[in-house]
């Protein structure tokens, strides 16, 4: 089975990251896309940053509908600071039988070459890259590299940060979240 991994604090899980991973498994050859909810560094406290728990849970409600789509808390089980050549390797480890890529914005891809191990992440992964709207130039040989595949997905420009400021400045952002993820972020007063 072929898995894209699309990696993320998801604080929280909004409708562009479920139309973007959507996209990818419907539209390209994944077999299903895993959220990969990054966990909390012990180094990087940030008051507006839910626990892990709570993200993950966040996730888990998000996807319950779609059923090419899953979360996953693999990084929650390693050493921290994380980096996710360690991530694809463990992974690798627990499910030999899949075959796992990274799904990125291109904005992400800009600053690839300063990854942890990124030679051997493109040496052994396939990338699928979304659009965004950013500032900068991707390198030529990423752009041109075999294992990068630009994908002609929706451009969403949402952003967890702007949801969580206008949950606590008291504005309606339900059209952003699914409305199972609303209810939940509402019931359990997050972000106000």
């Amino acid at each position: 089975m072929k898995v894209g991994l699309f990696f993320g604090t998801f604080n929280p899980i909004h409708v562009g990251h479920i139309i973007i991973a959507n996209h990818f498994a419907e539209f390209s050859d994944l077999d299903k896309v895993w959220f990969v909810v990054t966990p909390l560094s012990p180094f990087k406290q940030k008051e507006s940053l839910l626990s892990n728990h709570h993200r993950l849970a966040i996730a888990n409600i998000a996807v319950e509908d779609y059923p090419k789509l899953e979360t996953s808390d693999i990084e929650f089980k390693l050493t921290q600071p994380n980096y996710t050549i360690n991530t694809l390797l463990h992974l690798e480890e627990k499910f030999p039988d899949n075959q796992f890529c990274l799904i990125m914005g291109e904005d992400n891809l800009k600053g690839f070459q300063k990854w942890k191990n990124y030679e051997i992440i493109l040496q052994n992964y396939e990338l699928y890259v979304y659009p965004r709207i950013s500032d900068g130039k991707t390198a030529i040989e990423l752009l041109k590299h075999p294992k990068v595949h630009l994908v002609n997905a929706p451009i969403v420009e949402i952003s967890s940060t702007f949801i969580r400021k206008a949950i606590h400045d008291q504005k309606d952002v339900r059209a952003m979240l699914p409305p199972n993820v609303w209810n939940y972020i509402d019931e359990m007063n997050f972000y106000k």
